[in-house]
């Protein structure tokens, strides 16, 4: 019988769950510092905008995706 981790790996198997866990932290982060970025981009983008009078039709929409995915990026 092979002894097993925690979680049920089979012990031989983990550096490659190790691996595949440090990938997945990686990418999520990543995933997160562009939704951030770019809802901070958005934000500032759609405040520009909705300057002007007739741009606010477009400017307060691209307000609040910029601060939803701001948002969404940090929970």
């Amino acid at each position: 019988m092979a002894a097993r981790t925690e979680d049920g790996t089979p012990w031989i198997l983990w550096p490659f769950v190790a691996i595949w866990r440090l990938v997945t932290w990686i990418l999520e982060f990543t995933g997160r510092l562009v939704a951030i970025v770019l809802g901070a981009i958005l934000l500032i983008l759609g405040t520009l905008i909705s300057m002007t009078g007739i741009g606010a039709v477009i400017g307060i929409p691209m307000i609040l995706f910029g601060l939803l995915l701001v948002v969404r990026g940090f929970f």
